[in-house]
């Protein structure tokens, strides 16, 4: 049996060890916490450097943390912005492994996925968001860009009509759809869907230039070539308008190239038999 004195002793060294685990639960928890908030503090100011170092940092210190999903998440968008697209991929893997059905991580996967030109990996985390959301957005939109660059039309419509069932106004779900229309020659629909969005964005440059990529492939060159013009002086760096009016100037003056050809061989024809009599004649005086 401890005496009385020995046994304070012991429980005053006890109450210490514990006061000090506590201490350093209690600091560990705070420089992860503050470790975190200087890092969002450094993306706010653009240091993209010390903010990823800030962020490994913090997941080391406490690598079991619950909320370690939303540091590989931020950490994913630093090497994003860094333009480390592999390793940003592998953060926010890291991310979904702890919460396999976030959204904002999926979405954030699948536009690098989609930016390094990997389709089918994007196809399927956006899948993934309408799965969890589905009235999500933006998910729709590029998927719906996806089925465009595969050429499957039908599931682009689908999910462009779906879009702007639920968004009636989105900007972008009709710039797509007018798109469409034209990938499928339906010209006059896609004129009414752009005609709309310029009487509600008149200022906007994009669209004059859609429209009159719409106009070229109608044969309509003078109509285009105004609407060029008109980007062009809404949005004088756009390389967009300049590469389609050097287009469409390009073949105007290709196709007057040939009808000038076309004019004169119909000419040497007509002449050319003309031409042979006489050589024949001056070669035969006798007939």
């Amino acid at each position: 049996m401890i005496p009385f004195r020995e046994r304070e002793g012991v429980r005053r060294k006890f109450l210490f060890l514990l006061f000090s685990c506590l201490l350093s639960v209690s600091l560990s928890a705070q420089t992860y916490q503050e470790l975190s908030e200087k890092a969002v503090e450094c993306v706010g100011k653009d240091s993209l450097v010390q903010a990823e170092d800030l962020l490994k940092q913090a997941l080391k210190l406490e690598p079991k943390n619950a909320h370690n999903a939303l540091l590989f998440s931020n950490l994913g968008l630093v090497q994003r912005k860094l333009g480390r697209y592999n390793d940003a991929v592998e953060s926010y893997t890291y991310a979904l492994n702890i919460a396999p059905l976030a959204v904002p991580i999926l979405l954030n996967r699948a536009a690098i996925y989609l930016e390094q030109g990997m389709q089918d990996k994007a196809y399927v985390d956006y899948c993934q968001v309408m799965d969890v959301d589905k009235k999500n957005t933006e998910a729709l939109l590029m998927r719906a860009y996806i089925y465009m660059l595969r050429r499957d039309y039908k599931g682009a419509r689908l999910d462009y009509q779906r879009l702007l069932e639920i968004d009636p106004k989105n900007y972008n779900g009709r710039l797509g759809l007018a798109t469409l229309e034209q990938k499928e020659n339906k010209f006059r629909e896609a004129l009414d869907i752009l005609n709309q969005l310029l009487v509600e964005f008149p200022e906007d440059a994009v669209l004059y230039v859609a429209r009159a990529d719409v106009e070229r492939d109608m044969k309509h060159d003078d109509l285009a070539l105004v609407d060029l013009d008109e980007a062009i002086r809404l949005a004088p760096d756009s390389i967009d308008a300049y590469l389609l009016r050097g287009d469409i100037i390009s073949i105007r003056k290709r196709n007057r190239w040939q009808k000038r050809t076309s004019k004169k061989l119909f000419r040497w024809e007509c002449l050319l038999p003309m031409f042979t009599n006489r050589c024949n004649n001056a070669n035969n005086p006798e007939k």
